[in-house]
């Protein structure tokens, strides 16, 4: 279907789908890795925000400090959420409509 001015919203519609996929497929790929407490927890990220894995030191556990256990994982988790938001707006920010991230 042509709008007047010769526009194709057949083709827009399929190069919006394209751009969907390979959003999608670049935040798959994109793994980032954060850590808090000078490395006694880190936390390895997807794109996607899935967590794909989270490392605690045992010196932390031995120590007994449930407390600091926590707010060390939140800070950690935090921070590699962070770093996905601004390695997205770096390598997607160009196709996301504007303040979307």
């Amino acid at each position: 279907m042509k709008l007047p001015g010769g526009l194709d919203i057949q083709s827009m519609m399929q190069q919006a789908q394209q751009m969907q996929e390979q959003m999608g497929r670049q935040m798959k790929e994109l793994v980032v890795e954060a850590a808090a407490g000078g490395g006694a927890v880190s936390v390895k990220m997807r794109g996607d925000f899935e967590v794909l894995g989270l490392t605690i030191s045992p010196d932390l556990v031995k120590d007994g400090d449930v407390e600091m256990l926590q707010d060390l994982t939140v800070a950690a988790l935090n921070e590699a959420r962070r770093k996905v938001e601004e390695s997205l707006k770096g390598k997607l920010g160009g196709m996301l409509p504007p303040g979307l991230m």
